[in-house]
Parts: structure tokens; sequence; C-alpha cells
């Protein structure tokens, strides 16, 4: 297991929503020290935060922060978007620039990071999630995160032998500027980053961080129409 106290980590996505939130959480904790990434570095507020500028579609962008960030032990994949592109009329290349942030990227970041984390003596890999990695909603957006599940689920397997674990987090509405206009309950990020540290702290696969994921995740034993009500009218 790994403890978040004295560690050094690297956050995607660091300067707003929950990534913020985890940077904050982490030196709550007794990180040692935080990297958060932004395409615009000038964006991570936090005091003691080591900003990063990082494109996670751009493999130079990523070996540039990898190279830079020599003594990380555990390693955020939190950058994500959330396009909202449908499957029959949305632009191709939309599709194809969803996945390359959402499942790409994170396999550029560990694929840059695993080698530093063994070499540092072992940590972890948190790959932030949704509960659409099990619900598809008519996005792309879910498709992209269902396909995410499932490399976490083969790196975890990879990187045990190698001394480190790997975590899936997932939630429901967070309350973020990626939802601002959606109408709905939403957890705070404080919440969501505090469950996203318990569980790399106790070597946990899988954080289910509120109701509506523990819900969703329980269903997927179920038959289709249990999770899709409008199949069983």
């Amino acid at each position: 297991m790994t403890t978040i106290k004295n560690a050094t980590v690297l956050v995607t996505g660091g300067s707003r929503g929950v990534g913020r939130a985890l940077v904050e959480e982490l030196y709550a904790r007794g990180a040692a020290k935080v990297y958060a990434t932004a395409r615009d570095p000038r964006t991570v507020t936090h005091p003691d935060a080591v900003p990063l500028a990082l494109e996670v579609t751009d493999p130079a962008s990523v070996a540039a922060a990898a190279a830079q960030a020599q003594d990380v032990t555990v390693l955020i994949n939190n950058a994500g978007a959330l396009a909202g592109t449908r499957y029959l009329d949305a632009r191709l290349d939309d599709v194809r620039r969803e996945f390359e942030i959402n499942f790409f990227g994170p396999l550029l970041l560990t694929r840059a990071f695993v080698p530093v984390i063994e070499r540092n003596g072992g940590g972890h890999v948190l790959n932030v999630h949704s509960v659409l990695s099990w619900f598809a909603d008519g996005s792309t957006y879910s498709a992209t995160k269902a396909a995410m599940w499932s490399q976490t689920n083969s790196l975890r397997l990879e990187l045990a032998p190698r001394g480190i674990g790997v975590t899936g987090l997932h939630m429901g509405y967070v309350d973020t500027d990626m939802t601002d206009g959606i109408d709905a309950p939403k957890s705070s990020p404080h919440d969501i980053a505090m469950a996203a540290l318990d569980g790399i702290e106790r070597g946990a696969y899988e954080v289910l961080a509120d109701d509506v994921s523990r819900r969703v995740k329980s269903a997927l034993s179920g038959d289709v129409e249990g999770l899709y009500q409008q199949l069983a009218q």
C-alpha cells in the first residue's frame, strides 16, 4: 500500500475541479511535493504546488513532463474532456479527439511514468473514471470511460508484479465547471478527492465515491433492462 505522507505526486488537470481538490488534499495529508499539470501552468493556484505544462495528447509534452518530474511515486490521471458528442451525428474527428484525451492521454502518462515510479521503489497509479464507465448515456464520453476502465483493469494486472498499485475512481456528477449546466445532485470535489486518496492509501482496486456509482456497479450483474428502464417499456 502507498502512503501519501512524504510521497511525490503528479496530478494531471491539477488546476481546477477534482484535480485542484486532489492537490489540496494531498498537501493536507503531508505529501512532500505535488506536480499540478495544466495546458497553461499559470492557472495552477495552489501556493505549494509545482506547476507543470502538459498536453496529455502530445507524446513530446508527456515525455518532457516525465523528464522534469523524475521523483514521482504516485501518478493521478485526472485530466479529461466532456464533449457531449453523439454517435450518429458527431464529426469523427471530434470522437477521436475525445478518445485521445480520455483514453490515450492516460495511457501515454502511465507508460512514461511507470519506469520513474519503479526506479523510485514502487508506488501507485490512480485513474479517474466515471459512473459512465458502466452506464452508456448516449454520448461518446461514456465509451471513452468504458475503454479507460478496461485499460485500468489490464494495467493493474501488469503493474502489480512491478510494485505499482492501480486504483480506478468512479463517481457521478461532481460540482465543477464541467457540470455547470447540469441540474442534478452533485458531489463536492473535496469529498471525491478524500475518497480517492483513501483508496490509494488502503490499496483499493476501485473507489466508488458516491451512491450513484455504487448503485450502477451493483446493477451490472442484472439484465440490461435494469440499467436502461426505457427498454423495459
